[in-house]
């Protein structure tokens, strides 16, 4: 008995990869095999950069706060510590958006940790 292909099947399944590589440059775009590695790769810097950009946007708010923190005589370890030590449950997120975008209000949280 002949071997049959499921050829539509087949066909989506490299359009499906070939529709993902769209905007790529060269052969990346249009050849299945070369697509089809580009696209893989992509996705795979996908998934590791979405945790890798927590981290970074982290790191930004801890060098925010730190900055705005030495401005007021005391390094981020330490204020970090008396925020804690104070109760106050504001996240580092919150208090890097308040650092640069309210110093006021930023300032009110230092004299009442100090």
């Amino acid at each position: 008995m002949p071997k049959s292909t499921n050829s539509v099947a087949a066909k989506a399944r490299r359009k499906k990869v070939i529709k993902q590589a769209k905007g790529y440059y060269g052969r990346r775009k249009n050849v299945h095999t070369v697509a089809k590695n580009a696209v893989e790769k992509g996705l795979t810097y996908a998934y590791r950069d979405r945790k890798q950009n927590k981290r970074n946007f982290r790191s930004l708010w801890v060098q925010r706060i730190n900055a705005a923190a030495r401005e007021h005589g005391m390094s981020y370890s330490v204020f970090m510590g008396k925020v804690a030590a104070k109760g106050i449950t504001l996240n580092r997120k919150v208090l890097a958006d308040l650092a640069l975008n309210n110093p006021e209000a930023f300032k009110a949280i230092v004299d009442a940790v100090k």
